[in-house]
């Protein structure tokens, strides 16, 4: 048993057996610390100094389970790229415990890549080195861009080797989450017609997650309705940063709003609506501008499972199920309105302004324009230009594109009668000068696995979590890859 002191409050190992399977994550041959998260380990009330200890190695590594922990397998169902899996499970991770942080908030502790579970279905159970490092930094960066999000407490090398397109460096994340409860954990009961256990997550997920609907007239009704406000918000949140999930499988869908299980993820450099990264979406479910159709036909899914408890006959619950299913494009659309808003500098709602937005964006992609520079650069572009700094004109094949748009926004700004001054500001704190960009992330991982160099990995971190902040125009972090370095598959590692 570990000497590393977490305060544990576990609830969800408290419910019925058949929710998860109990067992310890298995010990590895050689852990090595890469990194600890200073700032979400005073976040938990944890004493950073002693996660930086080799006893806490031993922790993240899986090899010691701190006292107070209580190890387990969640169980969940969920669609695969649309195909039905009635088993699936934590094949490779295993949730150590909750800890309420000191913002009050309870969050899980969770072991990724920690090897075998009675749900990895012939997985080893391990993680690469490579994926791990990929979920650390995105992860931290959406946190960074103020989008909910599973953050990265820890990462350690494990001293084995996994098996993949060849034999990889191993690794385990130590990721926390406010709930790792997903979509598919209601469709793993309802397969089973099993309503004694979804009207115990039903209560379970209302009480943790939210309390404001333990009186409501229906209680899994009111909980559909605030996870499809929370994914709306979400799903607008990816596509004001140009952020492709890669892999929303049901699985991968979270209750709480959440950025959940980061696998093929990336960052657009050129805007496409269309872009996909991952290798494995052969067909593009998953495109970017495929996300907020399937988060809503995911959520379609959870309305699904939940019927049984919306009304004693299902087909009763038919309609206000679809009633609440059917709010998601509007609110999602508000939530887009308001984003996009906030990225042009505007601050008053004015009808016509995403149509605004939205002319922008085609205008992007008919001229292949870097979505992060673009918008970044906005700010230069309110009046006449005053030095020779770049302008959002510069990213378009036909700079008369963007000039021939700015005339309408420059007009719709002005109806708000602010000061340059404020207009700027505000168009610098919604854009990001810094993103992971794929190339800068692949440079990190290949410096780490090949030849075990962890600074260009630490260097990245070090910026993309001040992504507002300018830097020097010719400074790797911001300029767009040349084109031997484009990135253009991702992969999930598994």
């Amino acid at each position: 048993m570990s000497q590393l002191s977490i305060p544990f409050e576990n609830s969800y190992a408290k419910l019925p057996e058949r929710f998860y399977a109990r067992l310890p994550p298995s010990a590895v041959r050689a852990p090595r610390l890469i990194r600890v998260n200073v700032p979400l380990a005073e976040t938990l009330g944890l004493d950073p100094v002693a996660l930086a200890s080799e006893d806490a190695a031993q922790v993240f590594a899986g090899n010691d389970v701190p006292e107070g922990a209580d190890p387990l397998a969640m169980a969940y169902a969920g669609h695969q790229f649309g195909g039905w899996v009635p088993q699936l499970g934590d094949g490779r991770a295993i949730l150590l415990g909750e800890v309420v942080g000191k913002d009050g908030i309870r969050r899980d502790i969770q072991l990724k890549g920690s090897g075998r579970t009675p749900f990895s279905r012939g997985g080893d159970g391990r993680a690469q080195l490579g994926p791990i490092l990929r979920e650390y930094i995105i992860s931290e960066q959406m946190y960074a861009l103020g989008i909910p999000t599973t953050r990265a407490l820890a990462a350690v090398t494990t001293g084995e080797e996994v098996l993949r397109e060849g034999l990889m460096p191993g690794a385990v994340l130590t990721r926390v989450a406010e709930s790792h409860i997903r979509v598919g954990t209601f469709q793993f009961f309802a397969a089973r017609d099993d309503t004694d256990a979804l009207q115990t997550l039903c209560d379970y997920v209302i009480d943790r997650h939210y309390p404001a609907n333990r009186n409501a007239e229906n209680p899994a009704a009111a909980l559909l309705g605030a996870v499809v406000e929370r994914q709306a918000t979400l799903v607008a949140k990816w596509f004001s940063v140009g952020f492709i999930h890669g892999v929303m499988n049901t699985d991968n869908t979270s209750i709480v709003g959440e950025t959940i299980d980061y696998g093929p993820c990336a960052f657009m450099d050129i805007y496409d609506p269309n872009k996909v990264f991952s290798s494995i979406d052969h067909m593009g479910r998953y495109a970017f501008s495929n996300q907020p159709a399937i988060l809503q036909w995911n959520l379609a899914q959870l309305a699904q499972a939940l019927l049984p408890l919306m009304a004693d006959d299902t087909k009763a619950a038919l309609p206000l199920a679809q009633a609440i299913i059917d709010t998601f494009p509007a609110k999602f659309e508000t939530a887009l309105a308001g984003e996009l808003r906030a990225k042009l500098g505007l601050k008053i709602e004015a009808e016509g302004d995403l149509v605004l937005a939205m002319d922008l964006l085609e205008r992007m992609a008919t001229n292949e324009a870097d979505f992060t520079l673009t918008f970044r650069r906005l700010a230069r572009a309110l009046g006449e230009a005053t030095d020779d700094a770049p302008l959002p004109s510069a990213q378009f094949k036909q700079p008369s594109a963007f000039d021939e748009w700015a005339v309408g926004w420059r007009e719709r700004l002005a109806a708000e009668n602010a000061p340059d001054s404020d207009i700027r500001a505000r168009l610098l704190a919604a854009n990001p000068a810094v993103i992971a960009r794929n190339h800068l992330v692949e440079s990190a991982i290949r410096a780490a696995e090949d030849e075990g160099d962890f600074k260009p990995f630490n260097d990245l971190l070090a910026v993309i979590v001040n992504p507002y902040d300018d830097l020097p125009e010719n400074s790797p972090y911001t300029i767009p890859p040349e084109p031997h370095e484009v990135v253009h598959q991702t992969f999930c590692g598994t």
